[in-house]
């Protein structure tokens, strides 16, 4: 029996999986693709996944549950307010803003994405939201920062700036520039002690 286990090769898959979406963009990658990206054959890739688009839903929801954990410890971290959400800001969209702003399919996968797994997309942006309004919350009942508004409203403006910035930037440079712009707007504005 081989040590590999289906975790890893599905994670095998996934990754095969982007680098040729990446590569060659969404519509054009086809089953092949990712079974030789992956070392496999396509009848061993039928074994994990269905087709394309069950893919990009598992890399959507990988990306999702991963952004989840490294949102929340970016946010746990010691630091300012503006430091924290620098920090949180990159870690929700520094490797896979990259990816979408370097490879010329990026705008394609995006698009993709968001079309073929707008369930889990509007999932997981709820739960970053939540993991903000939460932060929020506690931070605000330290008095570390005046919210004037409730967590969750100023949590969805958070996430709805992030987005913003997701949509308009062409330029991964220009994307981490203004990343961090935002940040530090943000939080000098929230918070209630100078930096």
């Amino acid at each position: 029996m081989s040590d590999v286990t289906l975790d890893d090769k599905q994670s095998v898959i996934l990754t095969a999986a982007w680098a040729a979406f990446a590569s060659y963009g969404y519509r054009k990658t086809s089953m092949d693709d990712i079974a030789k990206g992956a070392g496999m054959s396509r009848p061993a890739l039928y074994m994990h996944f269905k087709n394309k688009e069950d893919i990009l839903r598992s890399l959507v929801a990988k990306y999702f549950d991963q952004a989840a954990i490294a949102v929340t410890d970016a946010l746990s971290s010691d630091g300012s307010v503006a430091m924290r959400l620098l920090r949180a800001f990159q870690a929700q969209g520094g490797i896979l803003m990259e990816t979408m702003l370097t490879s010329p399919h990026g705008m394609e996968l995006l698009e993709t994405s968001t079309g073929a797994a707008l369930d889990l997309v509007e999932t997981g942006e709820d739960r970053l939201q939540a993991i903000y309004a939460d932060w929020l919350a506690a931070e605000m009942s330290e008095g570390r920062v005046d919210l004037r508004k409730s967590p969750d409203h100023v949590a969805a403006t958070l996430t709805g700036a992030l987005k913003g910035l997701k949509k308009s930037c062409t330029n991964f440079d220009v994307y981490m520039a203004r990343l961090e712009t935002l940040a530090i707007l943000m939080g000098k504005g929230l918070s209630t002690r100078p930096d």
